[in-house]
C-alpha cells in the first residue's frame, strides 16, 4: 500500500511542474496585494483546512527568511465565529460570512479542496466575487465546480484525496517562495 501511495505521488510531482509558473504569477500578485495593504483570506475542510493555515502561518509568520509580516486569515481558524456561524447560518455559510466579514475589494482567496464540490467553500468563492475579490483555487482531479467558480485554479491529476493534499501543501510552499521572492525575503 505504501510503494503505491509514493508511486502515485511521484507521478503527481512529475505532472505538477507545468503550474509552476501560475504559482510564479499568483506569487507576485498576492505579494502587490498584500503590500499595499490588502490580505488573504483562506479556507477548506478537513485536512484542506490544515493547509490553509499553514499558508497563512507562513505568510504571517515567515517562511524562510525574515521579512515583514503579511495579513492573512484561515477562515475556520476561529471556532467560536467558526461554530456560532454554522449554528446561527448553517455550516454552508461558515466561510462564507468569515469573507463578507474580513475581505475588502481586491484582496485574495484562497480555496483548497480536494473533490472541488464542497458547498461552503463554493459559497466562500461566491461571496469572494460579490465582495469583488481574486478568488483561487488548489482542488483535485478536473473538472469540478470550485475550478470552474474560481478566476484560476489549479487542479491536482491524483488517485487519492492523500496525495492531492501533499501536493497542495507543495504548492502552498510554492506560493510562499514566490511571494518572498517579491518580497524579499533571502532563503537560507
Amino acid at each position: 500500500m505504501i510503494e503505491t501511495h509514493i508511486s502515485a505521488l511521484a507521478e503527481a510531482l512529475t505532472r505538477i511542474g507545468v503550474e509552476t509558473p501560475r504559482v510564479n504569477a499568483w506569487g507576485r500578485h498576492l505579494a502587490g496585494v498584500l503590500t499595499s495593504g490588502g490580505r488573504l483570506l483562506a479556507c477548506g475542510n478537513g485536512g484542506s483546512a490544515a493547509e490553509a493555515q499553514h499558508l497563512t502561518a507562513e505568510l504571517v509568520g515567515r517562511f524562510m527568511g525574515e521579512r515583514i509580516p503579511l495579513s492573512a486569515i484561515s477562515l475556520h481558524a476561529d471556532t467560536s465565529a467558526l461554530t456560532a456561524i454554522a449554528n446561527d447560518y448553517g455550516v454552508e455559510e461558515v466561510f462564507a460570512r468569515g469573507v463578507r466579514a474580513h475581505g475588502r475589494p481586491g484582496d485574495v482567496l484562497v480555496t483548497l479542496s480536494t473533490s472541488g464540490t464542497s458547498p461552503n467553500v463554493l459559497a466562500a468563492v461566491k461571496a469572494g466575487h460579490e465582495m469583488g475579490l481574486t478568488c483561487w483555487a488548489l482542488t483535485g482531479p478536473a473538472p469540478n465546480p470550485l475550478a470552474a467558480m474560481c478566476d484560476d485554479a489549479i487542479c491536482v491529476d491524483a488517485p487519492s484525496g492523500a496525495t492531492v493534499q501533499e501536493i497542495h501543501l507543495l504548492l502552498v510552499h510554492g506560493l510562499c517562495m514566490a511571494v518572498d521572492d517579491v518580497v524579499g525575503a533571502p532563503r537560507g
